[in-house]
């Protein structure tokens, strides 16, 4: 019996003691025992096989009274449309006590419960709701708000959702399911496997026997080719090693129309197949004139791929395989970007394929191998992915953002001196960055406690943010002592050159409270707003800092983001353009301020919103102090609605007159 095992075995039994205590208990007293049995349940349902475990004690859980005198104690009177709600609740009894309605629930659905007060239909019409209302728990990270009002709970509803997927099957979910895959698709991220993870349930939903999904065939086959067969010789998921011998068997044109297959659906959906990867290693020798068509380029890659056709069959030879297929994509888009023709970022692409790890980062990067990948293979994996699409970068579960928007802004603007960090680590462990002309060793500053992050980072994100979070603060104790936020001070030497010297904010450190506002609004018009900036576009990323906010507008926290441009979309609206160094960038905040990352002129991976609505979560930003505007000319209107927007949101008890002071946390506002 494994140690996972044997803790399971372990929790059940205190559970079962717990609920012969609460059966034993009388009236009055129950309630007095019901508190151990939602603890240790809690505890049960994130280990392996906890959920199915919980489900099969469904009716002698609810026998001994563990809903008595609460709104689940009448199932039929449930709505699925809270749920939502419960499940994000801070009070782990009310997550708890719902995970466990929502299991009796599925035993009743499934036939294991004869439950007097619901019917078989009724249950399983509920949970397809339930499981449709609360999609993003079966694959998506915790968000920020979620990370910062439950904390490990947020782990516990998403152990129930998977279960009740995997039990009710995923027929029932699929259109929500197939929408929300392709809204993720369009961020275009570099960590793809919570995506294709659920495609892969997909693809196992359709050769399920009496599985039917009517309408939503076409938008699953579409998914699920995208991995499993793109071309006419990958068709039916023959294996990879079936698949070379195919190779090798097809002429020319038949090549070529693999070739075509492939970069088609790989650009149809940012995934690439692991028969795109063997495919492109059996061309790299003897059909290399293939490749052009292979990685999809326009006229600036295929330049690029001339121009440096040994480097790229180099990165191609080192990092591409079935188990790291979506380096293809990286090293499209890198050629696509042209960055290849700036000085030293070919030098230095060279350089890190030669490059030999220390046992840290090896031992930082080993889990993320298998049989046929080693940590530098993974590492340059991740390399050519973030050059190609420096806005595919999530923080997942870290903390921190600062060091996610840090790499995401070098990948952009200056792409060898990210190669030179990536460098430093992987061979030195250790990375020099200054402050004022004074020089910070990460190593040194490195807390063991700060090397502990999740284990769902990009490979090259696993080996830099420790190193650049302990740098991070380093700056930030340096600046202890000094009057106002500290990022006046860090962010421009912490990313570079380029961020304005210039500081704006709107939120007294001290205590909290909003100052300044309308000078922050107008300011922030006249640098960033074409019609009062002088029409002048915005020349590199600059870091901002915004106040997060839940879908009723109540503040979470503050947050690290980094501003892309400004521009008019298609519809004619003035919208800021920005990076989010979150998983999914499309979020809900509040006041109907709802972030979108598609059709309102989005690049990959980019978020956006209208002017006003975006000016009504920033909280500090950076601008050019030889740029002045025309804040004057910014119209009263757009002033008010920026100021109204603030004050029914994260402002609301911020300020000055109401006498009430948020708290801006102990080192003040932190993006």
């Amino acid at each position: 019996m494994t140690i996972e095992n044997q803790k399971l075995v372990e929790l059940l039994g205190d559970l079962d003691d717990a609920s012969r205590a609460l059966a034993a208990a009388e009236a009055i007293a129950k309630h007095a025992e019901i508190g151990r049995v939602l603890d240790t349940a809690r505890l049960i349902m994130v280990e392996d096989g906890g959920p199915a475990a919980l489900e099969s004690r469904s009716q002698v859980l609810e026998e001994a009274g563990v809903y008595l005198g609460t709104d689940w104690a009448e199932p039929q009177q449930l709505l699925p449309t809270l749920t939502p709600f419960s499940l994000a609740s801070a009070e782990a009894a009310t997550v708890t006590i719902e995970c466990l309605s929502e299991l009796r629930l599925l035993a009743v659905a499934l036939g294991e419960y004869k439950h007097s007060a619901i019917s078989a239909e009724q249950a399983h019409h509920f949970l397809t709701q339930s499981i449709a209302l609360n999609l993003e728990l079966l694959f998506s990270a915790a968000s920020e708000a979620e990370r910062v009002k439950q904390g490990s709970l947020a782990m516990v509803p998403r152990a129930l959702m998977q279960h009740l997927a995997q039990r009710i099957g995923f027929e029932h979910i699929i259109d929500q399911l197939i929408e929300e895959i392709w809204r993720l698709l369009r961020q275009r991220p570099i960590q793809v496997n919570p995506v294709k993870s659920m495609i892969t349930q997909i693809a196992i939903c359709q050769t399920s026997e009496g599985m039917d999904f009517g309408t939503s065939g076409l938008g699953a086959a579409r998914l699920v080719s995208s991995l499993y067969g793109p071309t006419q010789a990958s068709t039916g998921d023959p294996g990879i090693p079936y698949y070379e011998q195919r190779l090798a068997s097809l002429d020319g044109q038949a090549l070529q129309a693999e070739a075509l297959g492939f970069s088609r659906a790989m650009y149809d959906t940012g995934l690439v197949s692991p028969y795109h990867a063997s495919f492109l290693r059996f061309i790299l020798d003897d059909y290399e004139n293939l490749l052009i068509d292979a990685l999809g380029l326009s006229g600036t890659g295929r330049d690029g791929l001339l121009c440096y056709g040994d480097l790229i069959k180099a990165l191609i030879t080192e990092c591409v395989s079935p188990s790291t297929a979506q380096a293809v994509y990286g090293i499209a888009m890198l050629l696509e970007r042209g960055i290849l023709y700036q000085q030293g970022v070919a030098q230095s692409l060279w350089r890190q394929i030669n490059l030999t790890l220390t046992d840290w980062a090896e031992s930082r990067l080993q889990f993320m191998c298998d049989a046929t990948t080693t940590p530098r293979t993974r590492l340059m994996e991740g390399v050519v992915c973030m050059l190609g699409s420096p806005l595919g970068i999530g923080q997942g579960n870290n903390p921190t953002c600062q060091s996610a928007r840090a790499l995401s802004i070098w990948a952009t603007s200056d792409p060898t001196y990210l190669l030179q960090m990536i460098t430093a680590i992987a061979r030195d462990n250790d990375l020099t960055m200054h402050f004022e002309g004074q020089a910070i060793s990460s190593k040194q500053c490195l807390d063991a406690s700060l090397s502990l992050l999740p284990f769902d980072l990009d490979p090259v994100s696993m080996l830099l943010v420790p190193h650049l979070d302990a740098t991070y603060l380093e700056m930030g104790r340096l600046c202890i002592g000094r009057e106002g936020d500290p990022h006046r001070w860090i962010n421009p030497e912490f990313h570079g050159w380029w961020v304005g010297r210039g500081f704006c904010i709107n939120v007294d450190v001290a205590s909290g409270q909003l100052i300044d506002l309308e000078a922050f609004i107008r300011n922030f018009h006249a640098h960033y707003h074409p019609f009062y900036n002088g029409n002048q576009p915005l020349i590199h990323p600059q870091p901002a800092g915004i106040a997060i906010t839940d879908s009723a507008a109540r503040f979470i926290g503050w947050h690290a983001i980094a501003i892309m441009r400004v521009a008019l979309d298609q519809n004619s609206e003035m919208r800021v353009y920005f990076f989010n160094p979150n998983n999914d960038s499309g979020q809900n905040w509040g006041n109907d301020v709802i972030v979108s990352t598609a059709d309102h002129g989005e690049r990959f991976g980019e978020a956006s919103l209208p002017f006003e609505q975006f000016a009504s979560r920033l909280y500090i930003f950076h601008y050019d102090t030889l740029d002045y505007g025309e804040p004057e000319k910014v119209p009263e209107e757009s002033f008010q609605n920026v100021k109204s927007l603030i004050e029914l949101s994260w402002g609301l008890d911020r300020i000055p007159d109401t006498g009430l002071q948020a708290s801006a946390g102990t080192d003040g506002p932190h993006s």
